[in-house]
């Protein structure tokens, strides 16, 4: 029996039964949808991943997950601080006969609200112990990875080199992988700073088997010699961040601009497959279609047409450049991407509680030189105007 095959069946063995007044996985009407085309190595890690995988940070149900498995989706990238996502996660491999088919992601965190990634002078226990509880939450034995989660959130170089680099941590992967409860270590980055070069240190230590960069079409011109240094050493690639904000694209670009998106970032041989954030059965139908097709002209000029209507509005999360001339302090790259979740992924809750965490918020904006911090950024984003907005979002704040 065919991989694919299997998994349809198991599915449908398993999971009809459960999920009263929807549209069971495992249903004809399911099986006739968009599904995944193409599956990828993800370098010396062997894992063949399905080239649109899951973001499981906003995800509603299991039967999501089951759907998704479904229609040949095989990776899922969950995190303790991704509100009831392993949990979820690990309702749906209940359901599933053999856990092996499908490869699990997670995070060396905390499970409370983002970020709750471990700081650096963690022990090795306190690594160790975080994994536990995942393989708890998620009701398995192992994870096919475990991220160092989101490195270059702080504009500190050094502090973050050593989050990355942690010898405590080092060492709780190596007793993980030893015991059989972790097959891959990896790190994720959307920066705002020095995303390239804290992936390039990854990518040169040697410990490292997958990374996790921000890639898209509007930005990161220096992510491409990552991913060719990554190649060359066998670490395996997954991007994120793919969509440059999923913004709305107008009726006329609706679901295409997403799929050349995709197909862009995909057309980069050495990466193994994306993670976009699936929340709905919807989003299943339009991403999926993309899986195995080729970049195109066609494709250019829709993203084009995007970068003329969103370039001046979307913030380009591994950037940060803003940053150095604000009078304040504030970073102001963090602070555009929770309002970025709470705006365009609608992931409300997460967001507010994220701004909340911040040691600097935007509140200061109220009085602040709208001429003067306007001009920070070389993209022509209104910064003062967009840290008003994101304050007033994120806290429900009266900006006078």
């Amino acid at each position: 029996m065919k991989r694919r095959d299997f998994i349809k069946s198991s599915v449908a063995l398993a999971a009809v039964t459960t999920l009263a007044g929807e549209v069971a996985p495992g249903s004809a009407a399911e099986s006739d949808k968009a599904s995944i085309k193409n599956y990828r190595t993800l370098g010396r890690t062997g894992m063949k991943i399905s080239d649109i995988s899951f973001g499981a940070g906003k995800l509603p149900s299991a039967s999501l997950v089951l759907r998704a498995i479904e229609r040949g989706v095989n990776y899922f990238d969950t995190a303790p601080d991704y509100g009831p996502s392993e949990s979820l996660i690990g309702e749906a491999l209940k359901r599933l006969p053999d856990r092996g088919k499908i490869y699990i992601a997670s995070k060396f965190c905390q499970s409370k609200p983002y970020p709750g990634h471990l700081p650096v002078g963690s022990s090795e226990q306190d690594y160790v112990a975080a994994v536990e509880e995942s393989l708890k939450r998620l009701g398995t034995d192992y994870l096919d990875a475990v991220f160092v989660h989101a490195v270059g959130e702080s504009p500190d170089f050094d502090k973050e080199r050593k989050r990355l680099l942690d010898p405590n941590m080092l060492k709780a992967y190596e007793r993980l992988r030893r015991d059989g409860k972790v097959r891959a270590l990896a790190v994720s980055s959307h920066g705002p700073h020095n995303m390239e070069k804290l992936l390039m240190e990854a990518v040169d230590s040697g410990h490292f088997d997958l990374i996790m960069p921000a890639f898209n079409f509007m930005k990161f011109p220096k992510v491409p010699e990552v991913l060719k240094a990554a190649s060359q050493k066998g670490v395996g690639v997954v991007a994120m961040k793919t969509l440059a904000g999923a913004r709305e694209s107008g009726a006329d670009l609706r679901g295409v601009s997403e799929h050349a998106a995709f197909k862009w970032v995909l057309k980069h041989a050495e990466v193994g497959g994306l993670v976009v954030t699936f929340a709905n059965t919807g989003h299943l139908d339009l991403y999926l279609q993309a899986s195995g097709q080729d970049f195109s002209a066609t494709d250019q000029k829709l993203l084009d047409q995007y970068a003329a209507r969103h370039g001046q509005d979307y913030c380009r999360t591994g950037c940060g450049d803003c940053e150095a001339g604000c009078q304040a302090g504030l970073p102001i790259a963090s602070i555009l991407r929770y309002q970025m979740y709470f705006a365009d992924y609608k992931d409300e809750k997460q967001a507010m509680q994220s701004y909340a965490a911040l040691e600097k918020n935007a509140a200061i904006c109220q009085n602040c030189d709208s001429a003067s911090c306007n001009q920070l950024c070389a993209y022509g984003l209104p910064v003062a105007t967009k840290l008003r907005a994101a304050h007033r979002q994120l806290s429900f704040a009266t900006v006078a």
